[in-house]
């Protein structure tokens, strides 16, 4: 297997239909680090809007049991992702993120304005880090996979394109990105988190965290009330990054997918899990268990 082969493969399919499977190439076979990584950096954005910031705070479960909420969130949108929106999994995935989005007032602009962090900044981050850039069919199968995915969380007034999506992105962040002690203090917590990920675990936890700091930009360190890192301490942690993507560039495409299910920082779940029993179950969560019918098998441990 050559070097752009699962590139190639993507520039056969529509994204407009295919997104699903483009997507799912892209995130488990393109980009697997690259994707987890993003991810995890946009959390820290929704951090910086106070609405999103308190209301997670006030649950206690990205303070208290923050790896576990870190798991059970990646391995909900993990599940979506290999078995798509009608398949079992996918299905008891979705109904579990409506059971405990819907235990909450969370308004329809803050939903949108998540939704566009998991396609925008992914977008960003490779197109800056990656091995490659993105291309035009990948970008436009990533929004079309996120507005399938906020259609069946219920959301509506949802961008169209992901260049809508990063408008909707950036005039959201610039009205509503403010300290807010809720949203720093689930972003400390999540700080904390980071340093004990493999491989860098055995660093000292000051320099991950700076590192990580170091990879954020102005506003959003402003917005969480971190301190301004140097010029030239962001262009460090920029360049070891993109160092990165330039020496994956030579290695062997990945023939078999990774998902994020079995990556080494998901910790919660030694024995094995079942999709139906993720995340919580907060006063008010409508339902507790799938119905027997559309029950999504137990996930074994990797």
């Amino acid at each position: 297997m050559k070097r752009f082969d699962w590139l190639h493969r993507i520039e056969q399919l529509d994204p407009t239909t295919d997104f699903l499977e483009i997507y799912r190439i892209s995130f488990t076979h393109e980009f697997p680090w690259d994707y987890n990584q993003s991810l995890s950096f946009a959390l820290f954005r929704t951090y910086a809007v106070p609405s999103i910031g308190s209301l997670l705070a006030g649950t206690g479960e990205l303070t208290e049991r923050v790896q576990k909420r870190y798991d059970d969130t990646s391995l909900i949108l993990d599940a979506v992702l290999e078995h798509g929106f009608t398949g079992p999994g996918g299905r008891t995935a979705i109904r579990r993120m409506n059971q405990m989005h819907g235990a909450y007032p969370i308004a329809n602009d803050d939903f949108v304005y998540v939704l566009s962090t998991f396609v925008v900044v992914p977008i960003r981050w490779i197109d800056r880090f990656g091995w490659r850039r993105l291309s035009e069919t990948e970008k436009v199968a990533n929004a079309h996979y996120y507005r399938e995915l906020g259609r069946h969380m219920g959301m509506t007034a949802i961008p169209a394109t992901y260049q809508e999506f990063a408008a909707y992105l950036d005039a959201y962040e610039a009205e509503h990105f403010a300290p807010d002690p809720g949203g720093r203090a689930v972003a400390d917590a999540t700080l904390r988190l980071f340093t004990t990920f493999p491989p860098t675990q055995h660093a000292p936890a000051a320099l991950i965290r700076r590192f990580a700091l170091g990879l954020m930009d102005d506003a959003l360190r402003a917005a969480l009330g971190y301190p301004r890192i140097s010029r030239a301490e962001q262009a460090a942690c920029a360049a070891a990054v993109r160092l990165r993507g330039r020496v994956v560039r030579f290695l062997p495409p990945r023939a078999e997918p990774l998902y994020t299910r079995q990556r080494a920082n998901i910790r919660s779940y030694p024995d094995g899990y079942e999709i139906a029993e993720l995340g919580t179950f907060p006063r008010g969560c409508p339902v507790a268990r799938p119905a027997p019918d559309d029950a999504a098998p137990p996930v074994t441990a990797a």
